[in-house]
Formats: C-alpha cells, sequence, structure tokens
C-alpha cells in the first residue's frame, strides 16, 4: 500500500472545505488561497485550484470581482454566497462530527 495515495486522497476530501475557509475569512485572490494553503502545509497547485474555483463558482456558492491590477492584467477576486455561507456551515459541522469521530477512536483509552 502506497503511503502517498492515502495522503493525497485524504487532502482531496478535505481541500473543498479548507479553500472555503479562506475565503469565508475574506475576499481572496488564487494566489493568495494557495499561499495561505502552503502555511497550513496543504500544498495545492494553480492547475488544482482553478477547477475548483470555476466549480465552486458554477454551484453559486463563492462570487468574484475583478480588480485592476498595477502590474499586470486585471485580478479576480473570489467571495462567499449567501449560498456560500450556508453551504460552508453544513461542511463545518461535518467536520466538526467527523473530526470529533476520529479522534474518539484514535485517541488511546484504557477499558475499565
Amino acid at each position: 500500500m502506497n503511503i502517498d495515495n492515502t495522503q493525497s486522497q485524504m487532502r482531496k476530501g478535505v481541500l473543498e472545505f479548507c479553500i472555503l475557509s479562506v475565503i469565508k475569512q475574506g475576499e481572496a485572490y488564487p494566489s493568495d488561497i494557495i499561499e495561505k494553503m502552503k502555511e497550513a502545509k496543504l500544498d495545492i497547485l494553480e492547475g488544482t485550484l482553478y477547477p475548483l474555483l470555476t466549480r465552486l463558482k458554477n454551484a453559486e456558492l463563492l462570487s468574484y470581482r475583478w480588480v485592476e491590477s498595477s502590474s499586470g492584467p486585471p485580478r479576480k477576486y473570489f467571495s462567499m454566497t449567501e449560498k456560500g455561507e450556508l453551504f460552508y456551515k453544513e461542511l463545518e459541522a461535518t467536520w466538526n462530527e467527523l473530526a470529533n469521530a476520529v479522534t474518539q477512536l484514535t485517541t488511546t483509552n484504557t477499558i475499565q
């Protein structure tokens, strides 16, 4: 069994939630999202991020606005929609349940 593959699958499972968590903190430019993910030790490539952002936008969970840039082409900044906020709350509840279950199962308990 390949540990790298298992780790990759685990990361992919929480990627959408993590991206939405970054955007929930405030309007975000894709390179800012990538940087915050790297800081958290969750490396993500542009080739992975952009399709996810497009999918989330098409699902009406995100919106974006163009901002002129003095150092190149306009930049697309993403923010969460009302629908995205509701979706995020559901994901957050699911994450908390899952994290609690995993913690419970992986914590060493002595049987009395």
